[in-house]
């Protein structure tokens, strides 16, 4: 995995300690070096004219979106310019950008890996964190109004009596290639093309470390018992806001019980196979794996390397 998988190449020092400080903040929004991010809808304003990348805009360009209220939040900085998101759906028209020149608004998922490293880890932590804000404009303790605080990176409760604060949440997700020997596991999803199978995957549940979360995902969706687990890499994945932990699995078992449940399909694969189906992951049809942005691919390819 020598070049950085989608969403994981963030640069951005996210300077918690200036989170609230109002002064800081008015100081940022006055400062012409100030970039922002628009989103629309959890779409992201970008540059087509010279190859995709974020279209940063300027505090001037944004000015009268902050003064309407939109909410906005900190990404952090690099090279001492500010970063932040703004969510201007309730503002802007998406066919009709608010200024000439402007770029366009485009869904995250199918732009990401066009863009720079550090664009996609933006992207990322901008779409989380405006879907998190407008998931989350009640209290859960009490039902009250919540609003922001921290420059986005908290929400407290309006009602005095409860006060609670509330933080972004990251659900974190194994994504496992299960090996034995020189084959691996391979599923297909409920929803999936019948040529398209992909890693198994399943939310880690409370009280569960990751190497347990794996072992009862694989048994649970294919009846297969695993041994070792060794983590591999992990991917930020931002519908909403999980984080996607991969894991090479051991296989101590073989025969497969596919749960339909959550299945269609799982069967073993053999390396030449794998090789084939990474080189098919772009095509409509065929047998084929989960495109190059996906973790899942990144960890077939590890494992055919």
């Amino acid at each position: 995995m020598k070049k950085p998988i989608v969403f994981t190449g963030g640069h951005f020092d996210r300077a918690s300690h200036l989170r609230s400080d109002p002064n800081w903040l008015q100081e940022k929004l006055s400062d012409p070096s100030s970039r922002f991010l628009p989103l629309y809808e959890l779409k992201a304003l970008i540059d087509l004219a010279a190859g995709a990348s974020i279209d940063w805009r300027n505090v001037d360009e944004i000015r009268e979106f902050i003064d309407a209220g939109a909410p906005f939040i900190f990404l952090g900085i690099a090279d001492a310019v500010c970063y932040f998101a703004i969510d201007v759906s309730t503002l802007a028209n998406p066919k009709n950008p608010p200024s000439p020149g402007w770029g366009k608004f485009i869904d995250v998922r199918s732009i990401a890996p066009q863009v720079s490293p550090g664009d996609a880890a933006a992207l990322a932590q901008a779409r989380s964190m405006i879907d998190w804000h407008n998931r989350h404009g009640f209290c859960a303790v009490c039902g009250a109004k919540t609003k922001p605080q921290e420059l986005g990176y908290s929400r407290r409760c309006t009602n005095s009596t409860c006060n609670s604060v509330h933080f972004p949440r990251t659900d974190p997700v194994a994504i496992m290639m299960v090996t034995k020997g020189d084959k691996c596991l391979l599923g297909q999803g409920l929803n999936f093309p019948s040529d398209f199978y992909s890693c198994l995957a399943g939310f880690i549940e409370p009280g569960e470390t990751i190497e347990q979360g794996v072992r009862r995902e694989i048994m649970e969706e294919s009846a297969i018992e695993i041994g070792d687990v060794r983590y591999q890499a992990s991917q930020p994945w931002p519908y909403p806001s999980s984080l996607m932990i991969g894991c090479f699995a051991e296989a101590v078992s073989e025969e497969i019980t596919v749960d339909k449940t959550e299945l269609k399909d799982a069967r073993w694969f053999a390396k030449d196979q794998v090789r084939e189906m990474l080189k098919c992951s772009g095509n409509p049809s065929g047998l084929r794996m989960a495109a190059e942005m996906s973790l899942a691919h990144q960890l077939a390819k590890a494992w055919v390397e």
